[in-house]
């Protein structure tokens, strides 16, 4: 599944210190679309679209555990890297590349417009 549309224009978009271990932080396109930056363990970063694809359940509001995320509304697990959902299930979320350089997190300034804002 195409779940990822890499960009080559990034944008800062916090500092990794301001997301939590094992949690997510939101931010909202200039377009209303939400973002979710997940924090893993060992400080590894993903970006997906905050929407699960089972019912849209808000995926930043789900359980980090190991690369996965698990939607708080009816447990589908997605994995962060890919975006997919973990079997059983079926469906894919969109993905965002992000990276971390110097202990700033970095989104593709193609999928994340530069009028974004932090919605919390």
């Amino acid at each position: 599944m195409a779940c990822e549309r890499p960009g080559p224009d990034p944008m800062r978009v916090c500092k990794l210190e301001d997301i939590p271990r094992l949690g997510a932080r939101r931010y909202v396109r200039g377009d209303g679309e939400t973002i979710a930056v997940f924090r893993t363990a060992t400080d590894g970063v993903f970006a997906l679209a905050d929407r699960c694809p089972h019912k849209g359940g808000p995926l930043s509001q789900g359980i980090v555990a190991g690369e996965t995320v698990t939607c708080p509304l009816h447990n589908w697990n997605i994995a962060l890297a890919t975006g997919e959902a973990c079997a059983p299930d079926v469906g894919c979320v969109r993905k965002f590349a992000a990276r971390v350089e110097a202990g700033e997190v970095w989104l593709s300034l193609d999928d994340l417009p530069a009028h974004a804002e932090r919605a919390g």
